[in-house]
C-alpha cells in the first residue's frame, strides 16, 4: 500500500498540471477567437467553465466559490433560473438560463485559476492587447486608404468597420483600448527622463482618443472617454495626458469631419438629434417598452430572454408619460428586437425588481473585487476601467451574455481578477 500511494499522488498532480496547462492555452486562444471566430470563442469559454469545475472536484479546491463576487453572481443566476422556471420555461428559455452561469465560471477560471501564473497572465494580456491593436490598425487603414486588409470598404454611411463588414468594431475597441493604453503607460514609465515620459503619455492618450473619434460610434466613443477619465483619476501620471487629450478634442473632431465625414456625422449630428429627441428615438422607445413590460411583471419578470419572447404582448402596447408621450408611428411590434439594449433593463424584464437588485449587487461585487486601490498597477487600473464601462448603466449595450462583446467583457473581468493586488502566486515583475 505504501509503495502505491506516491505514484498515485504523482499521477493526480500530473493530471492537475495537464488540466491547468489546457486552461492556460484556452486563455491564450480566447481573445483570438473573440476577434474573428465567435463559435469557437463560445466553445472556448464553455471548456474553461467545465475545466474549472473538474479541477475543483479533483483537487477539492473550492476557495474561489467563496469569494463575494462569485456568491453574488450565483445569487443573480439562481433567481433568474427560478423566475424562468416559474413564469416562462418555454422557447428554450429554461435551458438558456441554466447555461448562463458558464460565462461567469469562465471568468472565474481565468482569474482564480489558470492565470495565477505570471507568465501566462502576461501572455494573455499581450494577446488581448494585440487583438485590440489589430482592430485599431484595420480602422486606421480604412480611414487612410478606404479599405481594410481584407479589401472591405467603409460602411455605406461612411463609418469605419475595422476588420469586419459592419460597424461593430468600435464597441470592443472601446473596452480593449483601456488596458492597451495602460500597458503603454507601464512601458513609458520606464523611460529615462520625466519630459520623455510626459510626452509619451500624452502621445499615447491622444492617439487612443483619435482612434475612437475615427471609429465614429457614439456610445463606444463616450464610454472610452469615460474610461480614460477613470484611468486618469486612479493613475496620477496620466492626468496631464488626459487633460491634453481633452483640450485637443474639438480639433480631433474637426479633423474627423474632413478625414471621415461619416464618423463626424455619427458622433455629432446624429448624437445631437438623438439626445434632443431621445424619447422618440428607437433607443428611447425600446427603453419605454421595456419599462412597460417590467411594470406588468414587477416581481418575477418574464423569464430569460423575456424581451425577445414577450415584447409583442398587446397589453404592453402603451407608453409611459415620464419616458415617452407619443405612440411609436410603426407600433410597438416594430421594436421587438432581441434584447432591450441595456443590461439593467434586461435584468429587470427577465427577473423583475429582485433580479435587477441582484444584478446591481453582482456588478458592484465585481468592481469591488477588481478595485486596484492606491497601490494598483496601471494594468489593473485599465482592466478595472474596462469592466466599469462595460457595465455602466446609462448606455446602450448588446445582450449581457451575447458574444463577442459579452465575451470580451468576461475575458477582461477574468484578466482583472488575475491582476488584482496580492492575488498572484508569484511576485509580479514589470511587464517587458
Amino acid at each position: 500500500m505504501e509503495s502505491r500511494n506516491p505514484p498515485s499522488r504523482l499521477s493526480m498532480r500530473q493530471s492537475s498540471l495537464t488540466l491547468t496547462r489546457i486552461g492556460q492555452w484556452l486563455a491564450i486562444i480566447l481573445p483570438l477567437t473573440l476577434t474573428h471566430l465567435r463559435g469557437l470563442a463560445e466553445a472556448d469559454m464553455d471548456c474553461l467553465a467545465v475545466l474549472l469545475l473538474v479541477h475543483s472536484v479533483r483537487n477539492r479546491q473550492w476557495s474561489w466559490a467563496k469569494e463575494p463576487w462569485v456568491v453574488a453572481t450565483f445569487c443573480w443566476w439562481i433567481w433568474q433560473v427560478l423566475c424562468t422556471l416559474w413564469v416562462s420555461p418555454g422557447h428554450g428559455a429554461l435551458g438558456q438560463s441554466l447555461a448562463a452561469i458558464r460565462f461567469p465560471l469562465a471568468a472565474a477560471a481565468l482569474g482564480c485559476w489558470v492565470l495565477r501564473d505570471e507568465v501566462w497572465r502576461r501572455r494573455t494580456l499581450w494577446v488581448t492587447c494585440g487583438c485590440g491593436l489589430y482592430i485599431a490598425v484595420q480602422m486606421l487603414l480604412q480611414a487612410t486608404i478606404g479599405y481594410n486588409l481584407f479589401g472591405v470598404p467603409r460602411f455605406h454611411d461612411g463609418t469605419l468597420t475595422g476588420p469586419y463588414t459592419h460597424p461593430r468594431a468600435a464597441a470592443p475597441l472601446s473596452r480593449l483600448i483601456l488596458p492597451m493604453l495602460m500597458l503603454g503607460c507601464t512601458l513609458i514609465e520606464g523611460w529615462k527622463t520625466r519630459l520623455s515620459r510626459t510626452l509619451g503619455l500624452c502621445g499615447a492618450t491622444v492617439l487612443a482618443v483619435t482612434i475612437m473619434v475615427l471609429a465614429g460610434q457614439r456610445m463606444p466613443f463616450a464610454l472610452s472617454l469615460f474610461g480614460i477619465g477613470v484611468c486618469a483619476l486612479l493613475y496620477r501620471p496620466m492626468r496631464p495626458a488626459a487633460l491634453v487629450a481633452a483640450a485637443l478634442m474639438p480639433l480631433l473632431v474637426f479633423a474627423a469631419s474632413m478625414v471621415s465625414p461619416g464618423s463626424f456625422s455619427h458622433l455629432v449630428v446624429l448624437a445631437r438629434q438623438q439626445l434632443t429627441h431621445f424619447s422618440q428615438s428607437p433607443y428611447g422607445e425600446i427603453y419605454t417598452h421595456a419599462v412597460v413590460m417590467a411594470q406588468e411583471h414587477p416581481l418575477l419578470g418574464q423569464g430569460y430572454d423575456a424581451y425577445r419572447h414577450h415584447c409583442a404582448d398587446p397589453s404592453t402596447f402603451h407608453g409611459v408619460p415620464w419616458l415617452s408621450m407619443e405612440y411609436p408611428p410603426g407600433g410597438w411590434t416594430d421594436l421587438c428586437v432581441q434584447h432591450p439594449h441595456n443590461h439593467y433593463l434586461q435584468a429587470l424584464v427577465n427577473a423583475g425588481i429582485p433580479g435587477l437588485i441582484l444584478f446591481i449587487l453582482m456588478v458592484a461585487c465585481w468592481l469591488k473585487a477588481l478595485w486596484p486601490g492606491r497601490q494598483g498597477s496601471a494594468i489593473a487600473i485599465g482592466l478595472f476601467a474596462a469592466v466599469f464601462i462595460q457595465e455602466w448603466p446609462i448606455a446602450s449595450a448588446s445582450d449581457f451574455l451575447n458574444l463577442p462583446l459579452g465575451g470580451w467583457g468576461f475575458l477582461l473581468l477574468g484578466l482583472g481578477l488575475a491582476f488584482r493586488n496580492g492575488f498572484q502566486v508569484r511576485p509580479q515583475r514589470p511587464i517587458s
